[in-house]
């Protein structure tokens, strides 16, 4: 172009593509593909005389004056009350103002840098965490989950296969900790678990189960699994004719591969039924607990049952019932027993499976790579057990069969479970038909793995009771002396009552068992909907109310008819079956007790060395689990309501104490109620936020969304347009306003509005 020219209108037209793809660029960016830079109101200056000269610039230009960056270098800080104290533009009055000034060599206006640990955090970052409030620290108590993440136990290692209707291998959410070695179809006998789809996508069931467990975390997908580092598999076996052949291959797949198999299925559940394994299923049990992952047994966790509703009993299922399982009740978050939830002696321990209500359940993966926060049941309960029995194998991978029984026993609390029969046994422990021993408490758990050391062999004694037939009539009370056994077993584990009887109506019968110790169990309760006239025949009921008792003495069993004065039967058989070890396992309680003392000089754990168990089930005895000791926990931990933990909770920060000001502690301080997790008191200073709130990053606030507006970022994103477009309109208007003005002074401009001609 000659010098002097001016851009004619073919240049301007040609410049209509470049303002164009301007346009496309800006519309076409993805909101979240870069973070803006939040300018801060702090300058960096370098000052060419030095200090003098800097504090007397800062007064020239009204700015205070805060020192230097580096010692001997002319770095220093300056700052203005004036100027917000964030932006996302630069504050362009002060910066010509210091660009400007002949003694201003450089100056730089602050910028938030964003930065994060390397090491991994404890409260995952996933968007729905903030709803998964059964380990998130939203109720009192949850599963104390968090505890056991901030040790470094995540599931690592461990292998567990969800046993039901198929698993969505490819869910976005679980695919990361897939296991194709854990997986098969049993229904297609192909290697394959994927659902099948369609009739209304029914078989969600297992993929939702897989997800509370093993859910990969802090991947910006659903929320996080209990054990987020397992690896899972998947077992499509209720998606067809159920056998016992289909069912004794899922139980036996891959068992020196495989840790736990977590089922949340059994038979009906409808009050009347008495069912339980097969032959194959029965052997698949035996087979797993003696030989599974080499020699240690194969965990089966299992939930007791949604049959509440209708009276059922949990033993009344040879599933649950089973000394080889895991069987797992339900509980609500205020705790109080949902209506679904089954209640029988057979269950050891409670996890959660709804809130308060139907529209707070659990938060895991769903089928069509959805997310759901709508699983509930017992179905729900015990993936979350299996998840925090995988972090008790990753914390000890030498646990047989029997020491996680032995565990979770002792890391279940009775909390704020409410039932009226909670009660204690010979023992001291608290238990009850509803929950077992309490809702499990994952920080105990891993605590407890750490260090713990074997139990003894398992023995077994039986006694026939009755050697003839005996009319039950209205109650019929048997006792037997088992002193005999006391020579093998000192401390119980399962026992189990194998009976033999017919009666006019089942469901009326009711049927306890009590301990030398002064133990009642009710092995079954009053079944209405029970009409049934088969008696048990040779049916097994199991109770684990009796843990770590001697049974040395009298046993009691008795029968009692609870309906019409009419019914009649008849006891045939009645077998007492003792299981347990010749070991004092109380003993080790009492040495857990010592222990304390050492965990209270050393809550970094130096005690790791002591043999045995080191507390029970109403005691914390890890530097990271609630421990309501004394209120020194040195410099490295933080004290939360009389605990000493290695984080804070969501809702907490970490701070200083400073009682004195030779006061070293740490303390969880309350964030703001608008925060999630924060990193001081205020509103402003949250860095995440709960369920329905927006995490503004400028301000670092949660607030609601307005009904109906756009987002920050859509905002954001639609004001970047506006301007592209206005500033695109002044270019052109620029370029093209001289040629058109050369045009006017030439007199052949068209006029702005010209008249239109008449045809008269």
């Amino acid at each position: 172009m000659a010098a002097g020219a001016r851009p004619g209108p073919a240049l301007a037209l040609s410049l209509f593509p470049v303002l164009f793809a301007l346009l496309a660029v800006a519309a076409s960016a993805s909101p979240g593909s870069a973070k803006p830079r939040v300018f801060l109101s702090s300058w960096a200056v370098r000052v060419a005389a030095g200090l003098r000269d800097a504090r007397a610039l800062a007064r020239r230009h009204g700015l205070l004056y805060l020192g230097q960056v580096m010692e001997g270098e002319p770095f220093y800080h300056f700052r203005h009350r004036g100027t917000r104290q964030r932006a996302l533009s630069r504050h362009w009055g002060w910066h010509m103002r210091l660009s400007r000034d002949p003694q201003v060599l450089w100056f730089e206006q602050q910028t938030v840098k964003r930065r994060s640990r390397r090491g991994a955090g404890v409260v995952p970052t996933d968007p729905w965490f903030p709803k998964q409030w059964y380990m998130n620290n939203d109720v009192q108590p949850d599963l104390n989950i968090l505890t056991a993440w901030s040790r470094g136990y995540t599931g690592l290692g461990v292998v567990l296969t969800v046993l039901d209707d198929g698993l969505e291998k490819d869910h976005p959410d679980l695919a990361a900790n897939y296991d194709p070695l854990a997986s098969y179809d049993f229904n297609s006998n192909d290697p394959d678990p994927q659902p099948r789809y369609g009739d209304g996508d029914k078989n969600w069931h297992g993929t939702r189960c897989a997800g509370e467990v093993a859910a990969v975390a802090n991947n910006g997908i659903c929320g996080a699994g209990v054990a987020y580092n397992a690896k899972i598999g998947g077992v499509r076996m209720l998606d067809g004719s159920i056998m016992d052949i289909v069912e004794a291959q899922a139980l036996s797949l891959q068992p020196q591969y495989i840790h736990i198999y977590s089922a949340s299925w059994g038979p009906e559940d409808d009050g009347r039924t008495v069912d339980g394994p097969g032959v194959l299923a029965a052997a698949a049990f035996h087979r797993g607990v003696v030989q599974g992952r080499g020699g240690l047994g194969s965990i089966f966790i299992w939930a007791s049952g949604n049959g509440g509703i209708n009276y059922d009993n949990c033993n009344c299922d040879g599933y649950t019932n089973s000394i080889y399982t895991v069987s797992v009740g339900s509980v609500l978050g205020d705790g109080q027993r949902p209506r679904y939830s089954e209640h029988c002696p057979a269950i050891l321990t409670t996890t959660y499976s709804s809130r308060t209500t139907s529209q707070v359940q659990i938060v895991t993966t769903d089928l069509h790579h959805r997310c759901t926060d709508k699983h509930t049941g017992t179905s729900a309960s015990a993936p979350l057990a299996a998840g925090m029995v995988a972090l008790a194998l990753q914390a000890n991978p030498a646990l047989t069969w029997r020491d996680l029984q032995h565990l979770i026993i002792r890391a279940s609390k009775p909390a704020h479970l409410q039932a009226e029969d909670w009660a204690e046994n010979g023992v001291g422990r608290r238990v009850s038909h509803y929950y077992g021993y309490g809702l499990l408490d994952a920080g105990l758990l891993v605590q407890a793995a750490t260090t713990w050391t074997g139990t003894r062999p398992q023995e077994k004694c039986s006694v026939q009771a009755v050697q003839v037939p005996r009319d039950i009539g209205s109650r019929l009370t048997i006792s037997t002396d088992v002193s005999s056994c006391s020579q093998s077993i000192r401390s119980l584990e399962h026992v189990q009552v194998q009976l033999s009887l017919s009666y006019s109506r089942r469901g009326d019968l009711v049927v306890a068992l009590r301990s030398p110790m002064g133990t009642t169990s009710t092995l079954v309760t009053v079944r209405p909907y029970d009409t049934s006239q088969d008696g048990y025949k040779d049916w097994t009921f199991m109770s684990t109310h009796f843990w770590d008792e001697n049974p040395k003495g009298v046993w009691t069993l008795q029968l009692e008819n609870k309906g019409d004065d009419q019914n009649t039967g008849q006891l045939s058989s009645f077998i007492l079956h003792l299981h347990g070890t010749d070991e004092d396992m109380p003993a080790r309680r009492s040495a857990a007790t010592a222990t304390d003392e050492c965990l209270r000089r050393d809550q970094q754990g130096a005690c790791q060395g002591e043999q045995g168990f080191r507390g029970d089930r109403d005691k914390a005895l890890s530097p990271v689990s609630p421990q309501p000791l004394s209120t020194d926990c040195g410099s490295s931990l933080y004290i939360h309501h009389g605990s000493c933990l290695s984080y804070c909770p969501p809702r907490y920060y970490g701070r200083a104490r400073n009682a004195t000001p030779r006061d070293t502690a740490r303390v969880c301080a309350s964030c703001h109620p608008s925060c999630y997790t924060c990193q001081g008191a205020s509103a402003n200073n949250c860095t995440s936020c709960p369920s329905g709130r927006t995490f503004e990053a400028v301000t670092y606030t949660c607030q609601y969304p307005a009904e109906g507006s756009p987002s920050p970022e859509g905002l954001r994103w639609y004001l970047v347009l506006v301007t592209v477009v206005a500033c695109g309109s002044l270019v052109l208007a620029g370029m093209l306003f001289p040629t058109y003005r050369a045009a006017l002074s030439a007199g052949r401009a068209a006029p702005c509005c010209p008249q239109a001609r008449r045809t008269e």
